[in-house]
């Protein structure tokens, strides 16, 4: 039996082909940071410091001396301070294809939170969650604290 060609090299592409890691989605970025901050990404703990990009998917981290402010694509502000966490879950911005959602979930401490274009495009595609309740966002600013 004989193969041709073009089977042998589509199987040779498949099989020798480099897995691509999935690249985070960026959802914004770290315009402020004090003290202890990390941006923890998969089982990598980054420092933070200005310009960073922020993922979705990415876990925003302050120790006891550190605040961090993050700007996320559509102009929301994430605001976090000392000893407090909140975990991008999830980060949608294409007006043009209608494709908007934000989830934030609040960890511990406290967290100032001010909406952005998501929130005044479609109010519903906002989830805020906290160990205790789920917060429906109508366009506002809020302060989150989450104790243990």
């Amino acid at each position: 039996m004989r193969l041709r060609p073009w089977v042998i090299l589509s199987a040779l592409l498949c099989v020798t082909a480099p897995v691509q890691a999935q690249q985070p989605v960026p959802a914004g970025r770290i315009k402020v940071v004090t003290g202890s901050a990390f941006v923890v990404r998969g089982a990598q703990e980054l420092p933070a410091r200005v310009g960073l990009v922020v993922a979705a998917s990415d876990t925003l981290r302050t120790g006891a001396d550190g605040t961090l402010g993050v700007t996320l694509r559509d102009d929301t502000r994430v605001s976090l301070g000392p000893g407090s966490e909140v975990r991008v879950e999830r980060f949608l911005y294409d007006p043009g294809a209608g494709q908007l959602g934000l989830a934030l979930r609040f960890v511990r401490g406290i967290t100032a939170y001010v909406s952005g274009r998501i929130a005044r495009l479609s109010p519903d595609a906002i989830r805020l969650e906290t160990p205790a309740a789920i917060v429906g966002v109508r366009g506002t600013t809020l302060l989150i604290r989450v104790t243990e």
